[in-house]
């Protein structure tokens, strides 16, 4: 049971690129690329807390301390993730008042035809 959280993490990581992959809906693939940021959230968080351990304020008795800094680098990465997808949505806005699709087959067929 101490590997659960690298299970679920390889499991969204691989659920996350199968949809960037396999599917051709813009908003489909940005809900992949979503999932595939959860699971590197995941993963650098799962090993930064430690069983027994506290918050590193130095004090008497306490001998483990947890590490906060991947705590800290994924606050950073999820203020990034929500503006980079905040970003793909305008552009999928803009795609489909272009084109008049937000499906990737008919956006490269209008674009090679015109």
């Amino acid at each position: 049971m101490g590997h659960f959280a690298y299970i679920v993490t390889i499991f969204l990581m691989v659920a996350g690129l199968f949809i960037v992959i396999a599917r051709g809906n813009l908003i489909k693939k940005l809900i992949g690329l979503g999932i595939f940021q959860t699971s590197v959230y995941l993963l650098y968080v799962a090993p930064g807390k430690l069983l027994g351990g506290t918050a590193p304020i130095l004090a008497a008795g306490y001998t483990v301390y947890s590490n906060p800094l991947p705590h800290v680098l994924i606050l950073t990465a999820i203020v990034v993730g929500v503006a980079t997808l905040a970003l793909g949505l305008a552009l999928v806005v803009r795609i489909r008042e272009a084109y008049g699709s937000i499906e990737e087959d008919e956006i490269l067929g209008k674009e090679g035809g015109a």
